[in-house]
């Protein structure tokens, strides 16, 4: 017969390896763990007018930093940053996110980034690790920014800091449970430079650029927080705003999506936000696209009408009802 006292401690080994595979097998041990981070050094980038020029067309333009770092005045067509306030910071209780705060990162000592060193900004923006040590939110899209070229983190990083100061006290992001286990499994350190990226044709160029914009982050459906296979860039993500909910639009070359688009009114719409008579909601950024070049512009609706074509119908002028493809309720979603 086998002693009591043997059969607990069988029975407790047992369950510790079915609790230890099952963390394995599902989440992984990156939760308890923590997120990957590697140590920071003492990297600085030079500042050179090439690079502030860059950095500022970016900034601007392309990444459109000052559309989540800032306060948007939504009573303007494109929602631009409240003049002013560029980079101040802002929490996105407006987006019902209350919980989710950008910092402030101009160059205040106090309660900006004016302290913070190049290389925990470098850090943050394409491995996800603030310069506190925390794993951020992927509505900073750094796993998009993972492919950032070296040469555009440095000219991003020389812009930011000759932003002007604003003094602008926010409270830290406080991650709901269990988000804020699971958001540990997301950043990544980069060990390796990273070189320029493919130039070699106009689509190549755009893929680049649509990269740097975030455009798959809001124009691919998700569910629970996962873009759903198959469906890349053809709408369907669900945005909140203060007016009221909207969903992102199918940008794929297909009959429901921009198909009917050639390269003058791709860029026409990015510049002034408009499809003809109709006005583009303020959650896509073209605020901040408006201010890319015609020839990026171009090179990214090469890229978009490369793209696979996605037969997904959405229309926020429509009444929602539910899509049995994206699984949420928009416009046109019963057509589906």
């Amino acid at each position: 017969m086998i002693p009591r006292k043997k059969t607990i401690g069988v029975i407790v080994l047992l369950l510790v390896g079915v609790v230890a595979a099952g963390i394995t097998f599902t989440i992984g041990w990156r939760p308890l763990l923590g997120a990957k981070k590697r140590r920071l050094t003492d990297r600085k980038f030079e500042s050179t007018p090439q690079r502030l020029a860059r950095g500022k067309y970016l900034v601007d333009g392309v990444i459109g930093c000052f559309g989540c770092h800032t306060d948007a005045d939504w009573s303007k067509p494109g929602a631009p940053p409240m003049a002013g306030r560029e980079g101040s910071g802002h929490v996105f209780s407006d987006q019902d996110l209350p919980w989710l705060v950008a910092p402030n990162i101009t160059s205040d000592k106090e309660t900006g980034a004016g302290n913070w060193s190049d290389d925990m900004l470098a850090r943050a923006i394409r491995e996800g690790i603030g310069h506190d040590g925390r794993a951020l939110f992927p509505m900073m899209p750094y796993p998009q920014y993972r492919q950032m070229s070296d040469e555009d983190l440095a000219s991003v990083i020389v812009y930011l800091r000759t932003t002007p100061a604003v003094r602008s006290q926010l409270p830290v992001t406080k991650l709901p449970f269990p988000l804020n286990f699971f958001i540990q499994n997301v950043p990544e350190p980069i060990e390796k430079p990273v070189p320029p990226a493919d130039s070699s044709t106009p689509a190549a160029r755009g893929a680049y650029l649509a990269r740097l914009g975030a455009c798959s982050d809001c124009h691919t459906p998700q569910e629970k927080g996962k873009p759903l296979p198959g469906m890349d860039f053809a709408g369907g993500f669900l945005l909140h705003e203060p007016k009221g909910d909207v969903v992102s639009a199918n940008i794929t070359p297909s009959a429901s999506g921009i198909s009917y688009y050639n390269e003058a009114t791709f860029v026409q719409a990015m510049h002034t936000g408009k499809i003809g008579a109709r006005q583009l909601r303020s959650s896509m950024p073209w605020y901040f696209f408006g201010k890319m070049t015609d020839e990026d512009l171009r090179d990214v609706f090469a890229f978009l009408h490369a793209l696979k074509p996605i037969d997904h119908r959405v229309d926020n002028l429509e009444p929602p009802s539910y899509c049995r493809i994206c699984r949420q309720r928009h416009g046109f979603g019963d057509k589906n």
